[in-house]
């Protein structure tokens, strides 16, 4: 009998330990951005705190890299696997083996394009949308967009969400106000060496920017890196052309404080904590996630930028 009682107390021990993720596995698009690096860090800080054995596998913004890594995830047993995508579509076959493997999948930030959704549990992610409508609402609503308003923007990685999304809000809004419109756009990859590269390579197209009122970015970086194009042409950023963009990193929070900026909507990079509840809610039965937990940050300029870089810097 005693035995009994003992081994009854061993097999609940291993069912509840079961129910627990204890090794998950982390697909991330890169390190292309000081947003991406937080997102990244605060994952892993997460997963520390929880006695969470996180396996971080970095794809350098490539697909290939990102899909080899969750195969291996699949290979090695793991609880779960976090996926931030790269790009949206193309994901079908792994996430299928995935299933086949009973592996709980979340996607956080961007999104994946799959008809069936039973291939992952849910998707945690700002609301991207949001984000362009707040950041064209701030533009149009400022004196040097009343009458016309040249707009020069920044795309980020063709085909990923953040991107696609941005830039449709941003349209939305964009579509109310005739007066202005976009003269330029080009996709700069997300980082800040491709934003000065590339908005170099705009305003010499557009005569030196001298008839461009704005300049809107898809990320910080980018825009931090069009800033130093726009310094270089002779131009006052932030004054000559207003800057907005979405993420709100501690650089561009300083560039905002020293006036060569003028708003962000910021992007929350914390989104270890959400997944791993999922996660964990998930493996102890339960499976009625809805399939997109979204959030949305808020619009910051320059009058609290100081304060809010001191805050951030040592982050």
């Amino acid at each position: 009998m005693k035995i009994k009682s003992i081994v009854a107390g061993l097999s609940l021990c291993f069912i509840c330990h079961s129910s627990f993720a204890t090794t998950i596995g982390f697909a991330q698009v890169g390190s292309e951005s000081g947003w991406r690096t937080s997102f990244s860090e605060s994952v892993k800080a997460e997963a520390k705190k929880r006695g969470i054995e996180l396996k971080f596998s970095d794809a350098q913004q490539k697909q290939e890299n990102q899909i080899k890594a969750v195969r291996s995830f699949i290979a090695q047993g793991v609880d779960a696997i976090i996926i931030a995508p790269v790009v949206e579509t193309g994901w079908t076959p792994v996430l299928k083996e995935a299933k086949r493997a009973r592996i709980p999948v979340v996607i956080v930030d961007r999104n994946v394009q799959v008809q069936d959704e039973s291939l992952f549990v849910t998707r945690i992610a700002s609301d991207f949308v949001e984000e362009g409508r707040k950041a064209a609402t701030w533009l149009m609503s400022q004196p040097q967009a009343q009458q016309q308003c040249n707009i020069i923007e920044l795309q980020g990685t063709v085909g990923a969400t953040a991107a696609i999304d941005r830039a449709k809000g941003f349209n939305e809004v964009l579509a109310k106000h005739p007066q202005s419109k976009i003269v330029r756009s080009q996709t700069a990859e997300f980082t800040r060496s491709k934003g000065k590269e590339v908005m170099e390579s705009l305003l010499k197209a557009e005569q030196g920017g001298k008839d461009i009122c704005a300049l809107w970015a898809h990320n910080d970086e980018m825009a931090l890196g069009a800033i130093q194009a726009i310094k270089e042409a002779g131009l006052k950023p932030g004054k000559d052309l207003l800057v907005v963009s979405v993420d709100g990193v501690p650089d561009y929070f300083k560039a905002m404080a020293d006036g060569d900026a003028n708003a962000t909507v910021e992007l929350n990079p914390h989104l270890g904590g959400p997944a791993f509840d999922v996660i964990d809610a998930y493996l102890k039965g339960k499976k009625d996630t809805a399939k997109l937990i979204s959030t949305t940050g808020d619009l910051f300029l320059q009058d609290t930028a100081a304060a809010e870089y001191e805050k951030r810097r040592l982050k």
